[in-house]
């Protein structure tokens, strides 16, 4: 039986086109986050599975974690997102560390759930996080690192939209607005995270699957889509509206527009599955009806690094997929075309392979890329390859040029060719790839 060629469901082989592309996704966040201070970090792949059990979502946990008992007989896990892992990682030096940290990191991740659009089995999140900042300067820093991304790669904000609230807030109107038990309110909460997936007569029938008689009599479910209709901050009720979290809210609103960041509002909707955010979430939208989805999302969580027996540390922080993060640049045709690294391609031209090793030396000690074809190929062939391999550039080395020191350089796109010294050869390539570089 043969063995197939597929990489395994949900799963990506990255050839050496795809992982161009990556490879300039995540090295342009990564100067995006390093202009902000942020510095990066990492950790193995594999973590107990009690750090997920203790605050991450049960739908991720119990149904998408790839969950398995080591040789130890020790229950483990391949980490499915980041935060528990650098939570961890902060209490561990709690107290030789120099706050406020700025942390990130581009780990693998695996989750076992159906593969759609913008979700695989296996992906790559840019994590961004902030420990030791209590005031709202947190979450506008956040954010802004957040729309600097989005930025940095060309994006409008007509592309995008940032959307925030308040899990204090929610917690507030669950509990004690409408009254609601925890464990009501806890259902109720998860129920709003998937609202927009289903229908408002779904979503209805669930709510009042979750309440009381006396509660559905009383008119809850009436008062929950009342509610969850509000567009603004100024539509809640005024004794909600004078809670601290939603005057941080607005807060953090109006400094996010007076820095220009006028695509931020308030989306009442927005929880947030994980259960250890505290406070202010958001997410960012792709606003392109082909693509119209969460690329995105974050918020704070104070208490994660406090379940490892060392004091709370107030944190913030967000995730972004390499999924989500692509569609988005396809969609609004936000990619560059990206070159190979090769910069040049030798061919060679009779019995030169060794004598041509010494020219092929210089090249490289003046910081080209050079790929050598393998000897005996026609020439024709030899431009054909280059061709195909996307390498603009073709020395032709033959006896005539070590002989002469005068070597040919074809241009595969133009067709042009011209005998020049190495110098003179490093100087054109360099100038094109300044040029025409992402």
């Amino acid at each position: 039986m043969s063995l197939q060629t597929t990489p395994y469901k949900g799963a990506r082989d990255f050839y050496p086109e795809e992982k161009r592309i990556q490879n300039y996704m995540f090295d342009t966040v990564k100067h995006t986050v390093e202009l902000y201070g942020y510095e990066e970090y990492d950790a193995p792949i594999l973590e107990p599975l009690d750090l997920y059990l203790a605050k991450t979502g049960e739908e991720i946990v119990n149904e998408q974690t790839y969950a398995f008992e080591d040789r130890g007989g020790r229950k483990v896990a391949i980490r499915p997102e980041m935060t528990p892992t650098v939570s961890r990682m902060v209490a561990a030096k709690r107290q030789e560390l120099a706050y406020p940290l700025r942390w990130y990191s581009i780990p693998n991740l695996w989750r076992y759930e159906r593969p759609q659009r913008g979700r695989l089995r296996e992906h790559w999140q840019v994590n961004v996080d902030l420990f030791g900042i209590e005031g709202i300067s947190a979450e506008f820093e956040i954010i802004s690192v957040a729309d600097a991304i989005f930025k940095a790669f060309g994006a409008q904000r007509s592309m995008y939209a940032i959307r925030l609230n308040s899990r204090k807030l929610m917690d507030y109107l669950l509990s004690e607005y409408l009254g609601l038990d925890d464990a009501e309110a806890g259902a109720i909460a998860k129920l709003i995270d998937r609202m927009h997936k289903m229908e408002r007569a779904d979503f209805v029938t669930k709510a009042e699957a979750i309440m009381t008689p006396l509660e559905r009599e009383n008119g809850v479910v009436e008062r929950l889509l009342d509610i969850l209709s509000i567009k603004t901050t100024k539509e809640l009720p005024e004794i909600i509206r004078a809670l601290p979290t939603v005057l941080e809210l607005e807060h953090v609103l109006k400094l996010l527009d007076e820095a220009g960041i006028s695509n931020a509002n308030f989306d009442i909707t927005l929880m947030r599955g994980f259960d250890y955010y505290t406070d202010l979430v958001f997410e960012i939208f792709d606003t392109d009806q082909d693509n119209n989805r969460s690329m995105m999302g974050g918020g704070r969580y104070d208490g994660l690094v406090g379940l490892f027996g060392v004091e709370p540390i107030p944190t913030i922080g967000f995730g972004l997929g390499d999924v989500t993060l692509q569609n988005f640049l396809r969609s609004h045709h936000l990619l560059p075309n990206i070159q190979t690294p090769t910069q040049i391609y030798v061919a060679l031209v009779g019995e030169v392979f060794a004598s041509a090793q010494k020219p092929i030396t210089e090249l490289r000690d003046m910081g080209l890329n050079v790929a050598v074809s393998a000897p005996g190929k026609k020439i024709g062939d030899q431009f054909k390859i280059a061709q195909k391999k996307g390498i603009h550039y073709v020395l032709i080395i033959g006896e005539d040029e070590i002989q002469n020191e005068l070597f040919t350089l074809k241009n595969i796109v133009s067709g042009e060719e011209e005998k020049h010294s190495l110098e003179r050869i490093v100087s054109i390539i360099n100038d094109y790839r300044i040029n025409d570089s992402y």
